[in-house]
């Protein structure tokens, strides 16, 4: 049976490196039987659809179970289109998101002493994102008050601290961090009470609850020591990959995938895409890091792999070594130090990619 992929395409440079990063999604190349179903989410698009093209992309989504978006633009207007990542995470029931910062071979982070991956588990739904905002006492007056009620559930709670602890299990990390619990006993205390009780359900696996204030601190002052796994709040976590990421060299040195689950936590949708945005100003200028939509194409055939389709797990290993074997050897974009272009870069690892399925294949190593 054919795997089946989603393909949401997207705007400016999101979507350039989607259609480099898709040449490593070859049927032929990977020894694979592949289908590609792509929609386009376009703000364009969006806009002539009312949106309606984002719901039939993710009913597709959901259908298939696995998904590869490019970066997509968000317009300001608040009677505009919006964000298609809302629509498509509420549609397929979206609970988590991972982004995993690791070493990029061949490339000196910023910060020092930090060779361990982390990843960061956050919500993908509920908290500060979709909270209702209002303003009172009049515009611009000096006793104006802005008021925002948010909320969390749970099932998100308990979805985000029990993925965490399964993470740390496969990465042999320590789950570390979490929420201001001491401030917000209620509200932000729902994820330090489901973190442990899945700390009670996993008792191998390492667990030092911190304060988000001091999680920030101590991945700057020896916290990194050993893998590390984070659960976070929604913000929090967004903000916490947007710092994690970049420690380790670029924010596009890694992917995010959005996950939804079944009632015992297995994945049933996983969607993957780069984590940073359009870039407008490297459009057209074949300039841009392809490394995190490729390495989106591995995670999503690593998912794959788990839900059982023969030859994905393989797949999955050959694009991400290729990917990171290509930097080892030098080829590199500008972000990184180097002066390989996009099309250069994703050149170097359809090659690598060609060769260790080539050579697997005559060892006859699945």
């Amino acid at each position: 049976m054919a795997l089946k992929i989603i393909v949401l395409e997207g705007d400016e440079t999101g979507q350039e490196l989607l259609e480099q990063a898709v040449r490593v999604l070859d049927s032929d190349l990977l020894g694979l039987e592949l289908e590609l179903e792509s929609f386009d989410l376009s703000l364009e698009k969006r806009r002539e659809t009312g949106n309606e093209i984002v719901h039939e992309a993710a009913r597709a989504m959901r259908e298939a179970g696995f998904g590869l978006k490019a970066a997509t633009v968000t317009p300001e207007g608040k009677d505009d289109v919006g964000s298609p990542n809302r629509i498509l995470r509420e549609e397929v029931d979206g609970k988590v998101i991972v982004r995993t910062g690791r070493r990029i071979p061949g490339v000196v982070g910023p910060v020092s002493g930090v060779y361990h991956p982390i990843s960061v588990v956050r919500m993908a739904v509920d908290d500060a994102y979709g909270a209702k905002q209002w303003r009172e006492g009049g515009e611009g007056a000096d006793d104006e008050i802005a008021y925002r009620t948010e909320k969390v559930t749970r099932s998100t709670c308990r979805a985000v601290a029990e993925y965490a602890f399964r993470t740390a299990e496969r990465m042999q990390a320590r789950v570390y961090g979490g929420p201001k619990w001491t401030v917000s006993p209620v509200y932000e205390g729902m994820l330090k009470e489901e973190m442990d009780a899945a700390a009670e359900r996993h008792p191998d696996v390492a667990y030092q609850p911190v304060l988000i204030d001091a999680t920030y601190a101590g991945l700057l002052t020896g916290a990194t020591e050993t893998p590390l796994v984070i659960p976070a709040l929604n913000r929090d976590g967004d903000c916490l990959s947007d710092m994690v990421l970049p420690m380790f060299g670029s924010i596009a040195g890694a992917e995010s995938v959005l996950l939804s689950f079944d009632a015992e936590y297995g994945v049933e949708v996983a969607m993957a895409e780069a984590p940073h945005g359009t870039a407008p100003s490297l459009m057209g200028k074949n300039l841009a890091n392809p490394m995190a939509m490729l390495l989106a194409c591995g995670s999503v055939l690593s998912y794959a792999g788990v839900r059982g389709y023969a030859g994905a797990e393989r797949a999955s290993r050959a694009v991400y070594e290729s990917v990171l074997e290509t930097t080892a050897t030098g080829t590199k974009t500008i972000d990184l130090g180097g002066h390989a272009t996009t099309s250069e870069f994703t050149d170097a690892v359809v090659e690598k990619v060609r060769t260790k399925v080539e050579i697997w294949s005559s060892l006859g190593a699945r």
